[in-house]
């Protein structure tokens, strides 16, 4: 059963009861993320997020880490484009051990100049490895490129040089502005009652001071191009992408079921004709990133240089197939019975059912149950596949970043052929 209730701050709290299992998921859902920053303070909001780790006047650093080692739970956290995340996973009789320490974190840390000092260097080499990993890098170099640079593109991380000239003030003034009650949403999903979520809940949050900050928020416009990032690795890694949508639109399902009949598995179209028909790649594969404003399509695949104008044609010719012919109705069957069983199956976890619900209320303010949604996936018809292709398969959005050993005129394409 899924329940509700708004705290008189505007802090909204959703619980969903599940009975048949041992444990209760936990999420405090911030709707700050690398969105709501400025190029000069790109990557503050996946800062704070480490921050919050590292101590409060109640507990030291490392006494909020052992909280939950000592009851076997587990305590994380994770910062995203429009939120950060701060969860915990616990046997259920200690759900108000876990609501303590998760609400001493988010609004009494400290954050310490030391430790500031101390995480900088933790964050700076986490950025180290993640630009050593061209196959990870890639995907913000694609949203960079696309969106043109607006703050939906930015990378979460940031960068060496925004972090090195982060101070405490600033941080704490950023959190302050942004973390309010208004923004936040606590979900719970597992075997509790509704009403211990509420009432404990009520008890650490309700005393969070309203805010009258209202966000303006503007689409980021499509930036058609091809953007190459000369580094020395043996392959070309690549994002081949067009405009996506905007993560409440009406015609989600029909973009879902469209990205698992391009690339959305061992049996998809690009990855047999890439991998098992060609031999071009090892990893290939499509995915649509929604967001409130607007979204992306986009397809990733690792190949040699030598092979980097053939994949590409091969991704492009799969494209214009999917917009100019219907596809079989047993291609559109099999692609619904994929995603009903992996959304199925998702539910058994409940910090998957806890992530389910919070992005419902996030992005819709409301909540959609399973068979609504399953509904809704069965209603798609190939003609609708067929006109989403047509909208986001043009020419005028294409756009195609890469990362590797070839030099910007060599990975020119002539898109035109592209049709």
């Amino acid at each position: 059963m899924f329940y509700k209730e708004v705290l008189k701050n505007g802090l909204r709290i959703v619980c969903e009861e599940i009975s048949h299992v041992t444990s209760v998921s936990i999420g405090v859902w911030v709707n700050v993320g690398s969105k709501n920053e400025k190029p000069e303070n790109n990557g503050i909001s996946h800062f704070i997020e480490h921050m919050m780790f590292k101590g409060t006047p109640n507990r030291s650093a490392r006494e909020v880490a052992a909280t939950m080692d000592r009851v076997g739970g587990v305590l994380g956290a994770f910062t995203e484009r429009e939120y950060t995340c701060y969860h915990a996973k616990v046997i259920s009789k200690y759900f108000p051990l876990a609501i303590d320490l998760l609400s001493d974190m988010v609004l009494n840390s400290l954050f310490e100049k030391k430790e500031i000092a101390m995480e900088k260097q933790v964050v700076i080499e986490e950025i180290k490895m993640y630009e050593d990993t061209p196959d990870e890098l890639i995907h913000d170099l694609f949203a960079k490129t696309i969106w043109n640079n607006h703050s939906l593109g930015q990378p979460i991380i940031g960068t060496s040089e925004v972090i090195n000239s982060l101070n405490r003030e600033v941080m704490v003034d950023f959190r302050d502005n942004m973390y309010h009650p208004e923004k936040i949403v606590i979900s719970v999903a597992g075997n509790i009652k509704h009403q211990e979520v509420f009432e404990e809940i009520r008890k650490a949050f309700e005393g969070l001071e309203i805010s009258s900050s209202v966000l303006e928020e503007k689409a980021p416009q499509i930036n058609p191009c091809i953007y190459n990032q000369k580094k020395d690795c043996e392959q070309m890694h690549l994002c081949i992408g067009t405009i996506g949508l905007p993560y409440t639109h009406e015609d989600r399902y029909t973009l879902y079921l469209l990205n698992n009949i391009l690339g959305g598995g061992m049996s998809s179209r690009l990855f047999y004709e890439i991998r098992e028909k060609e031999g071009l790649a090892y990893a290939v594969y499509s995915y649509q990133a929604s967001f409130s404003p607007s979204g992306f399509f986009t397809t990733y695949l690792g190949t040699s240089p030598k092979n980097y104008h053939k994949a590409i044609k091969i991704v492009l010719d799969e494209f214009s197939k999917v917009k100019n012919k219907k596809i079989k109705g047993s291609e559109l069957n099999k692609a619904k019975e994929n995603i009903k069983g992996n959304m199925m199956l998702s539910m058994e976890n409940t910090s998957n059912r806890m992530s389910r619900i919070a992005k419902q209320e996030l992005y819709f303010n409301k909540y959609f149950t399973i068979e609504e949604t399953i509904e809704r996936i069965e209603d798609v018809q190939a003609k609708d596949i067929l006109d989403i292709a047509s909208y986001i398969f043009q020419e005028k959005y294409l756009t195609i970043a890469a990362i590797g050993p070839l030099s910007d005129q060599e990975c020119k394409v002539e898109i035109s052929l592209f049709c």
